[in-house]
């Protein structure tokens, strides 16, 4: 129906039956709506029909001929496709424009189709978002008295010439809450909805305005959409996802915003306050704004190719946040619509390409790489004190890991290796499972073979029965099989394995272990890190030749165990946790046994590289030599024991101290200007010439008082010859208060974005943003305080069918308050909500298993406990690759990305959210028990204060006598009592916490 409608309507237009749209100039009104609609087949990459409709281009015509005759629409080839009187209708299979495009197109056929004209090459930009704005005189309008502010002229002034009236004020306990939520994200108490009510004073509206403005929850509401935008998180991203300590960003956004940091500082701060004059912790933690872009911790990665990665994302994120720019699209070309060529993309990531980094490797071998940029610590200062202590013994110890010379000990150990084998008697299974459900069958040789159930990670665990006298020793063999891949001994399908971790454990406690060798160690991969915490390290056999071959482990208690009155059972744990490419790569057939002969590793098989090394004299070994044979023997050598035992004790206290950091960003010393390599099509492997930070050229130049880096990009983004930024903020404070930008597309001020449906209004709300200094509160006082903002939501049909998004602004906005709302309102309502301002990110209450995800052996949601678990949802822990669930099914985004506007869904999930999620039931049986303890004597006293508290308005009779029906058809179900009464309450709880009134703003 709705589309037959604007069929007729734009049919209408045509045919004059609708009055034409007033507008006739093409820059403003007609090439925005061809470049959004008709150019991606009619433009510069592609012309179906031979024709362009891009520029003075659209007089040349097409196939057909040409396709308008200046004067009249109606024999107009262009509009009868549009219109569909000519087929087939365009665009071609997309939604055709809306009835009120086509007529601007008509009107300004009829006028003559001027405005073709292409400008000159150096002629100034003619896209009215790259024009500095002006402040523009507010138009006079008819019902003077209607204006309360500027703002209110200019809609007025449209609604008058489209013959809408606006709509009266909203009820004063609308205006309240309204006013509650969207300036500090919460409802108001009834305390706070009776005062003004009762305040009948000329200036009640104005003194709530600066209360809430004043309150603290003031920051914490207008945090919320400026993370989005800053892609704040508290883990890595990527598939490993591990946790980030970055919540002191998010706690200085929370005190900025309170305070009434200018945009202008608030701005420079989080993009260069490491590079200002002076800059202290404030300052530096600001820089975490860019520090929030994911981090690939994965196996196998390219480094550079990743901290590239990240350049782009600051790049399109200081594009999208700061200019309203799709700049990120010339990455790989020449931007297709607006003007910024490829190369002004990369002299834009100069900006960022001369940040401090350096390349972290994991383990006492490195494995797995990414890139590290700095940390600030935050350290008390007996903190600072002992973990500087602490460090400088570690680095010590590290220094005599890698330095000590092991000459005497490697002959020593080659002595040791030389006598005959110790006898090893295999210990067999008494039972063995798998974590995956792999089956793991006892073979007639005491190993065991796994078949079935192959998962990315897994682990063994094995109990056996021992007869030994004493132990001094067990071994671990990796044997081949023909049922395995390649013959094992590994299940990948290489045959190739990896043993993370081994330990062993009797009577349900830890044999600590103290040496590993092997006959193959591999770097990376040697036996002793089968000892050591890290889950990226241990033993095993990655090369394809080692496939089908037998290896063996030896590993040996700190102490021998000593002989038992009779059998020991004994616990093997088996780890299998590579990170890919070797994931799928656990031991396939295996066998375990031990030994109590005094010199276990006696008869040791010796690595081919490292035999001739080993058997030549010491003074004729050669330097390549000496070399493989230290690296091979060093990660085992026992006089190096007791060093490593020290820095896993030190690496253990380092951690409980458990002082606080922050991300932050840091310029490389020097004075060159920032560069950074040219990428063809916009691949990282194929670098082209080097180009120095600058603006984009359609934007200016940097002035000579500003240094061309990170501090003056920031400036000059913030200064008033920018055209876009301030125009930007405005107009996403006005899609935050009004659901809708000025200018739909938040994201995108561009030629493909949607013009303003009142440009001159955000004209002057941009010069006035910066006229009163960038405060962000001034603006937002001077639209709320407006009649634009305080009309009620009721709409007619007419005006519904009209203006269904409310573009003309003829009544207040009505939705659904955001993700974070939702749970905070009826925390709030419930009387749970902890007031508690900033800290670590919390842990509420979510369902079980949602954290079963990859690597979450070593991360566990691990549920906050007392007003923690009631804290505002802005606090809740953000996990990229596992949102919280709640915030999830109410379109929060995962902050992978930088997200300049939410979408707006209603899915059933969200009902059975809000009806069953434990948080939301919690917070109905805390609301039942305070309708019973605060609401009055009677049921319906009762009732009424719980629909009060949830909506600020008293039930309306019909209202009142459902909830009450209700109540008395769950107290009858329930059965007689005083506990069937408190839970049919309960129930009528989650029914106001679920009413639209509730999770709306109205």
């Amino acid at each position: 129906m709705a589309r037959n409608r604007r069929d007729a309507a734009a049919a209408f237009v045509v045919l004059g039956l609708l009055p034409p749209a007033h507008a006739q100039d093409f820059d403003s009104e007609v090439r925005p709506i061809l470049e959004r609609s008709c150019v991606g087949c009619h433009g510069p990459r592609k012309q179906e029909s031979l024709l362009r409709l891009d520029g003075r281009r659209v007089l040349a015509g097409g196939m057909s001929g040409e396709v308008l005759v200046p004067g009249r629409s109606r024999e107009s080839l262009l509009v009868q496709h549009l219109t569909g009187a000519a087929r087939p209708r365009m665009p071609f299979e997309k939604p055709p424009l809306d009835a009120a495009e086509i007529a601007r197109i008509a009107a300004w056929i009829d006028a003559g189709a001027q405005g073709l004209e292409e400008p000159a090459p150096e002629a100034k930009p003619t896209h009215w978002a790259y024009v500095k704005p002006v402040r523009p005189q507010p138009p006079a309008v008819r019902d003077a008295a209607w204006v309360r502010s500027p703002i209110d002229a200019f809609v007025l002034a449209r609604l008058e010439r489209e013959g809408i009236s606006p709509s009266p004020e909203a009820s004063r306990e609308t205006l309240v809450r309204r006013l509650s939520l969207d300036l500090v994200g919460l409802p108001p108490t009834l305390e706070e909805v009776d005062a003004f009510l009762n305040d009948a004073g000329p200036g009640a509206y104005a003194a709530l305005v600066d209360r809430l403005l004043a309150s603290p929850r003031y920051g914490e509401r207008w945090a919320r959409p400026w993370l989005d935008l800053a892609r704040y998180a508290d883990t890595n991203g990527y598939e490993k996802d591990q946790r980030r300590t970055a919540w002191k960003y998010r706690d200085w956004v929370i005190g900025a915003l309170n305070r009434d940091l200018s945009f202008r500082d608030f701005t420079i701060q989080q993009l260069a306050g490491d590079m200002l004059d002076g800059a202290g912790f404030d300052e530096r933690i600001a820089t975490g704004f860019h520090r929030n872009s994911q981090l690939n911790q994965e196996g196998g990665i390219d480094v550079e190719e990743q901290r590239f990665e990240t350049l782009v994302d600051r790049v399109a994120t200081t594009g999208s946040v700061w200019l309203g720019s799709t700049i990120a699209c010339a990455q790989c070309h020449n931007h297709k619509f607006d003007p910024f060529p490829q190369k002004d993309y990369y002299r834009v990531m100069a900006f960022f390409d001369n940040g401090v980094y350096r390349v972290h490797g994991q383990g006492e071998e490195v494995v797995d790489r990414w890139i590290v940029e700095p940390e600030l610590e935050l350290a008390t200062e007996e903190q600072a004190r002992e973990r500087e202590a602490l460090r400088r013994e570690a680095d010590e110890l590290r220094f005599e890991v890698k330095s000590r010379d092991l000459e005497a000990d490697i002959a020593a150990f080659a002595r040791e290796i030389s006598g005959p084998p110790p006898a090893f008697t295999t210990l067999r299974p008494l039972r063995a499972t798998a974590a995956s459900g792999a089956a793991l069958q006892i073979l007639e040789d005491g190993s065991l073979l796994a078949s079935g159930k192959l998962e990315d990670k897994d682990s063994y665990t094995v109990t056996v029965r021992a007869s030994l006298p004493g132990i001094t020793a067990f071994r671990l063999e990796a044997l081949p099989d023909s049922s395995l891949p390649q013959g094992g001994p590994g299940r990948a399908s290489s045959g190739v394995y990896v043993v993370t971790s081994l330990s062993v454990s009797e009577a349900g406690r830890a044999l600590p272990l103290a040496r590993g060798a092997a006959d193959v160690n591999e770097k990376g991969r040697h036996a002793a890190l089968l000892l050591d915490a890290h889950a990226a390290t241990g033993w095993g056999v990655t090369a394809d030749a080692e496939a089908g071959r037998a290896h063996a482990a030896i590993v040996t208690p700190k102490r021998p165990l000593a002989a038992a009155a009779g059998p020991r059972t004994l616990t093997f744990t088996l780890q299998f946790e590579a990170a890919w490419p070797y994931t799928r790569s656990s031991l396939g057939r295996f066998r375990l046994s031990a030994t109590s002969g005094p010199r276990p590793f006696a008869g040791l098989p010796v690595p081919d590289d490292v035999r001739p090394a080993l058997e030549a004299p010491a003074a004729e070994r050669s330097a390549e030599q000496k070399q493989a044979l230290v690296a091979w023997f060093r990660p085992m050598a026992p006089a190096l024991d007791a060093a490593r035992d020290r820095i896993r004790a030190i690496d253990g206290e380092l951690d409980l101290m458990n002082v606080v950091t922050a991300l932050v960003m840091q310029e490389r010393p020097g004075f060159e200007r920032p560069s950074t390599l040219f990428r063809q099509k916009g691949s990282f492997t194929s670098p082209g010439e080097r180009v120095y930070a600058a603006l984009p050229a359609v934007l200016g130049v940097l002035p000579d008082e500003q240094p061309p880096n990170r501090l003056g990009l920031a400036r000059w983004l913030v200064s008033d010859d920018n055209p876009l930024t301030a125009r930007v903020a405005v107009n996403r404070f006005w899609e935050t208060l009004f659901g809708h930008g000025l200018v739909a597309t938040v994201e995108d001020f561009g030629s493909q974005g949607e013009r303003p449906s009142h440009p001159e209004l955000v004209d002057w709300l941009a010069v006035e943003f910066m006229e009163k200094g960038w405060s962000q509160k001034a603006i937002l006082r001077e639209i709320v305080s407006s009649a634009t903002y305080r009309q009620g939501s009721a709409a007619s049909a007419t005006l519904r069918e009209r203006d269904p998004d409310n573009r003309l602004l003829a009544r207040g906005a009505r939705y659904r308050v955001e993700a974070e709302a939702v749970r905070d309102v009826a925390l709030s309502a419930a009387g749970l909500l902890s007031p508690k301002l900033g800290g670590p990110s919390v842990y509420p209450p979510q369902p079980d298993g949602v954290w079963n995800v990859p690597y979450s052996q070593q991360m566990k949601w691990e549920t906050s406990s007392g007003e923690d678990a009631r804290r505002r949802s802005l606090y809740t822990f953000i996990r990229r690759s596992s949102p919280y669930p709640s915030l999830a099914s109410f379109d929060a985004p995962s902050r992978e990305q930088c997200a300049p506007k939410r979408v707006r869904t209603n899915t059933p999930l969200q009902a059975l959210t809000t009806l069953n999620d434990p948080v939301f039931v919690a917070a109905a049986r805390a609301l039942a028990e305070r309708m019973a303890r605060e609401g009055g004597p009677s049921l319906a006293e009762r009732i009424g204060y719980g629909y009060r508290v949830c909506t600020a308005r008293r039930p309306a009779g019909a209202d009142l006598e459902a909830l009450v029906a209700l109540h008395a058809r769950e107290a009858a179900r329930l059965g007689a009592g005083a506990a069937a009464e408190e839970a049919a309450l309960a129930s009528v709880a989650s029914v106001l916490l679920n009413l639209d009134a509730t999770l709306t703003r109205e």
